[in-house]
């Protein structure tokens, strides 16, 4: 799924202006979460197809915003620093393999597992912030990353193994939000250079697949063709309601808000899709959510001291 980094200051809002952001946020976050109804439609085609087609009409995208605000100038400045194109491009990867990581998860049957992941994400930046950022870790935080921990030993105890692919999100949009940390380029100029910077492999394997007769374009129902086409769509649409709520809510609201998506992608693999879920493994999911409990509680107490 394609998140940007979450903003790191916040002013006071206005009432009307705080309302109308949380409810942009809020939409943003719910679509996110209802996002495997929409992939789960394409899982006949090549989950590295789908991933380049939505490179590449997520690129007519951003391009087209980044036309109306002509800023330009700031990707083109972007792409002439190596160490910048070196950054993004790595970045570009992390994103790329978290969203391929996202769809194959979806269309194999584990939605549960992959809302696990983005469980995951919070304390996933908690310990990247010690480990990485050597940041100090107040004794509430360690406490909900010792409980995320104690879940997935738990899961692993149960299942024989790691759950990879939660693992794995919440790994690689860790390690991508560290590197959107430390970039100097805003949200959308940032995606814009991540995009571009990997379009020529997604177009060239567009091509690829067409000219091997693998491509779905020219080759599927009109319905479907659709649903390809709307990639850039699905993937811009989330990200512009993201920006608009996030100048107008507050840190910790947005913080509270982010649990929304991952919550109804739960909800879906359970009652939509009727994925096992055993007594055990929620044992292992009660104990991370125990964490983001714990998590989000330091949080709203720090910024009230504040």
């Amino acid at each position: 799924m394609s998140r940007p980094a979450s903003p790191t200051s916040s002013t006071t809002p206005t009432t009307a202006s705080a309302q109308a952001g949380a409810l942009a946020a809020g939409i943003c976050y719910f679509a996110w979460g209802l996002v495997p109804l929409y992939w789960k439609q394409l899982a006949g085609i090549n989950p590295v197809e789908l991933i380049a087609h939505r490179h590449v009409w997520s690129l007519v995208i951003v391009l087209l915003l980044v036309a109306s605000q002509g800023t330009f100038g700031e990707v083109r400045a972007a792409l002439r620093t190596p160490r910048s194109v070196g950054l993004n491009l790595l970045s570009a990867s992390l994103l790329t393999a978290n969203w391929l990581i996202y769809v194959w998860g979806v269309n194999t049957g584990h939605v549960i597992e992959c809302s696990l992941g983005y469980f995951l994400v919070p304390l996933a930046n908690v310990a990247l912030g010690r480990f990485v950022l050597h940041e100090h870790l107040r004794r509430l935080q360690w406490f909900a990353i010792a409980c995320a921990a104690a879940g997935v030993a738990l899961m692993v105890a149960q299942l024989a193994h790691p759950p990879w692919i939660a693992l794995a999100l919440a790994g690689t949009w860790s390690a991508y939000g560290l590197l959107r940390k430390k970039s100097p380029l805003g949200s959308l100029i940032g995606l814009t250079v991540e995009t571009l910077l990997l379009a020529p492999l997604a177009v060239g394997f567009l091509l690829w697949q067409h000219h091997t007769g693998e491509g779905a374009l020219g080759r599927v129902d009109a319905t479907t063709h659709v649903l390809v086409l709307s990639a850039g769509v699905i993937t811009a649409i989330p990200l512009l309601l993201f920006a608009f709520g996030a100048r107008r809510i507050r840190l910790s609201t947005m913080g509270l808000l982010q649990y929304l998506a991952p919550t109804v992608q739960f909800a879906l693999g359970l009652w939509v899709y009727h994925e096992p879920f055993s007594r055990e493994r929620l044992t292992g999911f009660a104990l991370i959510w125990t964490g983001l409990a714990l998590y989000t509680a330091d949080n709203l107490w720090a910024q009230r001291k504040k």
